[in-house]
């Protein structure tokens, strides 16, 4: 029998996903761009902390590929 893993990522439609999403759209005055980022990052996230280290990566990425 094969061990199958499961990971739970965060899904877009759940309300609590939206409601977090929204609270970091405004504590953080996010702009378009970095929310985009952030909606096509939640997808690819198995929390909150997932999803900020995601956004952290993808912002330092984004800063040496402009250098």
């Amino acid at each position: 029998m094969k061990n199958h893993i499961f990971i739970q990522t965060m899904n877009i439609n759940d309300k609590s996903v939206l409601e977090m999403l929204n609270k970091l759209i405004a504590i953080n005055r996010l702009n378009k761009t970095q929310i985009l980022q952030m909606v096509n990052l939640v997808s690819i996230s198995n929390d909150f902390n997932d999803l900020k280290d995601n956004l952290k990566w993808e912002s330092f990425k984004s800063f040496h590929q402009n250098i």
